[in-house]
């Protein structure tokens, strides 16, 4: 009994400490566990519906770095790079999704410096930038499908390809596929 009382010690110690080591963090677009500051275990990141409901739209394991979950909130067809190297558009299982979803995108894409020469002329409008997400999630080949000119193309340009590649592959089935994602920059003027 009396071997048994310091390992019965030690053992509550470490679970004090260990228990110390991990942190609940949680706000209005995410929530999960931190361990020494990293993510650990699965999280679930939020959105809002348009009637102002909080809903979970991805849960993703940290640890195992793998998706658990997504809502899937349209069913558009993306087009996809067939093994020939050929393109062609299919609904996916899993559309290419941002880990962590639109709230963790959004600061990223925030980050548009309205140029001097639309700003000039009054140039306002959307910038449609596509790119292409391979099955590792990382994003490469950025180019302007919409543009809107004055410097902003080159601007929503900038931006995106500074989007770290925090990516999750689309998905037909359970294999990742290459597909070719948008996403769109604002231009507008204040009042």
């Amino acid at each position: 009994m009396k071997k048994l009382l310091p390992l019965l010690v030690l053992a509550l110690l470490l679970g004090v400490f260990s228990a110390q080591a991990q942190k609940m963090r949680k706000n209005e677009w995410e929530s999960g566990l931190l361990e020494k500051g990293e993510k650990v275990g699965v999280w679930e990141y939020y959105s809002y519906t348009r009637d102002g409901r909080q809903v979970i739209t991805q849960k993703y394991d940290h640890t195992a770095k793998k998706l658990v979950f997504f809502r899937d909130f349209d069913d558009v067809a993306y087009p996809v790079q067939t093994t020939a190297g050929t393109w062609n558009r299919e609904h996916l299982t899993q559309p290419p999704l941002f880990l962590g979803g639109d709230a963790a995108l959004a600061p990223f894409m925030s980050k548009l410096n309205y140029p001097a020469q639309a700003q000039s002329k009054n140039i306002q409008g959307k910038v449609v930038v596509a790119f292409v997400v391979d099955t590792l999630g990382r994003a490469v080949d950025h180019k302007v499908m919409l543009g809107i000119g004055g410097g902003c193309d080159e601007e929503a340009l900038r931006v995106c390809r500074a989007i770290p590649n925090q990516w999750l592959p689309a998905r037909i089935g359970g294999r990742a596929v290459v597909v070719q994602h948008e996403l769109p920059f604002t231009f507008r003027l204040a009042k």
